[in-house]
This record gives C-alpha cells, structure tokens and sequence, in this order.
C-alpha cells in the first residue's frame, strides 16, 4: 500500500528529496511560489519556508534546492528530546520535575535559573536539555531518533552536541513530517508524552489563529548565530498547516525575523 512517505516521494521528489514517513492518505501536490521566497530577499537574508496544509495536502515551498537542504537541527531537537525524556521517565511531569541550575552564569539571562521542562522549552534553555540528554544516555537516545525517523539520525559528536555542533542534520520536509506526526499522535511512543509536549509547546496567537512553534539557532551560545529554525504548525478553525522555516542569521535582526516571516508566508498561503 502507498504510504505518504511513498506518496510524498513520488508527487515532490524534484521539490523535496527526501520523502518521509507519512501516513496513508492520498498524495499530495506540491508547487515553488517564488512569492515566498521574496519574503527573505526583502529581509536581506537568504532562506526558505515550506508548509504543508493538512486539509488538502498542499505542500507549498518557497524553493526547490534549499527546501531539501539538512542543517543542523539546532534547538528545534528540543521538541523530540522532551518526548524521549517523558517517554523514558527522565522527566515524570513537566511542571513539577525540576531542574536546577548548576552555577554557571551564561549570556542568556533566562539560563540562569532553575527551570522545569516547560520552562525550559519557552527559555531554550541549553544546558536543562544538555542534562537531559545525558540522563537519557546514548543508547536510549539513538533507539528514539530511529524510531521517530529523525533526520539522518545520526546522533555522532557527543551525547550533549550532537544537535549543536555534532553530526544529526535535517531539512525542512523532514521536519515537517516529524511535527505532523506529533501534531497527529500518530509517533510510536505514549499519547501522553505526545499529548504534554503539544501542551509546552510555545503558542504564538494572531488574530483567530494559534502558532505552536520552536525556534533555533545555530552559535546563539556563543552569541554569533548563524542559523535560524522556526518549527511548527499553524491552526486556524479547522485548518492546520505544519511549516519548517530557516535562514541565514548574519545580523540579529535575521533570527529576531523568523516569527514575522513565517506569519508572513502563512498569511500568503491562506493558513493564517
């Protein structure tokens, strides 16, 4: 039977190609808006934006070479190491497991304090998810990036790196197919542990509609971005649209874009 992975591969393959694991529906369409990709040219960066609406299965790209390019997950891989660490039990309830802070006084002022899981997914926290990731350990960690189908799923470069500066790499399609699943339920994990990370995911309202997203950025700790990732999915009534949008973060006004271009590309596609 023709899975949407197959599907996805077969209708976007010259778009998107990597085909991920969908499920099974029919295939969807895909089309270039190069209106899209003006959005990034008119903030004096490069990137891309893809979105995929759910209700008709329109995959929507602003081009076809970076769309399918792999990056460094960043702090996007915060959504998928808080589902392992409830999965696992590292965290039993993300509002009342806390973590505290170990001392260390770093450049962003929001680290610098104890945190649970919620409050560290809000604040980006590195170092709370660093420290998960090792309570979760290597072997557990590579089990769940294979079973979420995660990237390359290559977790090589150090078991608190490997989504920073190590070797995991993924691109826009596969993180889109990633969140649809988690939006969906449909990962091969509890519905608990999917039901609470939606729940701590970041909610940005505009107008009737509601954005759960996940930022990223490549060198924040050491305050010279230079990568940005927005992650996440779009609701409006009945309509949800899941995006993946990166850049090139040369300035800091490049990764302060990210939220205000994705709205922009979301409104220009009818999902907001």
């Amino acid at each position: 039977m023709l899975t949407r992975r197959s599907a996805l591969g077969l209708c976007a393959a010259a778009l998107l190609p990597t085909p991920r694991a969908f499920a099974e529906v029919a295939p969807p369409r895909s089309e270039i808006r190069a209106s899209l990709a003006k959005r990034f040219t008119d903030e004096g960066t490069a990137g891309t934006f893809v979105g995929y609406k759910t209700d008709d299965y329109l995959i929507i790209a602003s081009d076809a070479q970076r769309s399918g390019e792999a990056f460094l997950p960043a702090s996007t891989f915060k959504v998928p190491n808080s589902l392992i660490a409830l999965e696992t039990g590292v965290v039993g309830d993300p509002d009342k497991d806390v973590f505290k802070w170990d001392g260390v006084t770093r450049g962003i002022e929001a680290w610098n304090r104890d945190h649970t899981l919620r409050s560290a997914i809000a604040a980006s926290a590195v170092p709370v998810y660093q420290e998960i990731a090792r309570r979760i350990g290597a072997e557990r960690m590579q089990n769940y990036v294979n079973l979420f189908d995660y990237g390359n799923r290559n977790i090589g470069g150090g078991i608190d790196r490997f989504w920073l500066t190590g070797d995991l790499r993924i691109d826009c399609i596969q993180q889109i197919d990633f969140l649809d699943r988690l939006r969906r339920r449909a990962l091969p994990i509890g519905k608990r542990s999917q039901d609470l990370v939606v729940d701590i995911l970041p909610v940005t309202k505009v107008g009737d509609a509601v954005i759960r997203a996940k930022t990223g950025l490549l060198g924040a700790e050491k305050g010279q971005p230079s990568l940005g990732w927005l992650v996440g999915w779009a609701e409006k009534g009945d309509r949800q649209t899941v995006f993946a949008l990166n850049l090139d973060a040369s300035e800091p006004r490049h990764a302060a874009a990210r939220m205000t271009l994705a709205q922009k590309c979301l409104a220009d596609i009818g999902a907001i």
